[in-house]
């Protein structure tokens, strides 16, 4: 998506995605350690981590803009990787769980192969294997995963 004009699914993707992401992972101004490792990656703002360190703060324009870099790069890991078509809600499902849990979720993994061998319901159902982070499963990636996989599965 670099330096293209975003239009259609990916644009209407990329709004429903932004909102999911708001929604579970809120807004902090000032980093904070990733709840799982207590420590590293220290997050800002939606759940940015990219460069982030402790101590940093931020203002609302610019975790607009980490917000906006972090779906772009998700999006771009779904079109470098999954080669079937997607609807809207599976996209904007994906772009969510990829900004949160990274490109591992849907490049090399079973997930991956599952949608380009054509079995998106079995691509969405992977959704719901990612809710562990450091050796445990976490209850707000159980919740979270839920909801991405409910959209995922819904037509659109």
């Amino acid at each position: 998506m670099k330096g293209r004009v975003v239009t259609g699914v990916a644009a209407l993707a990329l709004s429903i995605a932004a909102g999911l992401v708001a929604k579970f992972e809120g807004t902090r101004y000032t980093a904070y350690p990733d709840p799982a490792t207590k420590g590293a990656p220290w997050t800002i703002c939606e759940g940015h981590t990219r460069g982030v360190k402790q101590g940093d703060t931020a203002t609302r324009a610019q975790c607009d803009d980490y917000l906006r870099q972090d779906l772009a790069e998700a999006n771009d890991a779904i079109d470098r990787c999954i080669t079937a078509p997607l609807s809207v809600n599976q996209r904007a499902a994906l772009i969510s769980a990829v900004v949160n849990a990274g490109p591992p979720l849907v490049c090399g993994s079973t997930l991956q192969r599952k949608a380009n061998a054509g079995d998106l319901a079995g691509m969405c159902a992977e959704l719901s294997r990612w809710t562990w982070a450091a050796g445990r499963q976490l209850p707000g990636l159980v919740r979270r995963r839920a909801e991405e996989r409910v959209l995922c599965e819904r037509a659109a």
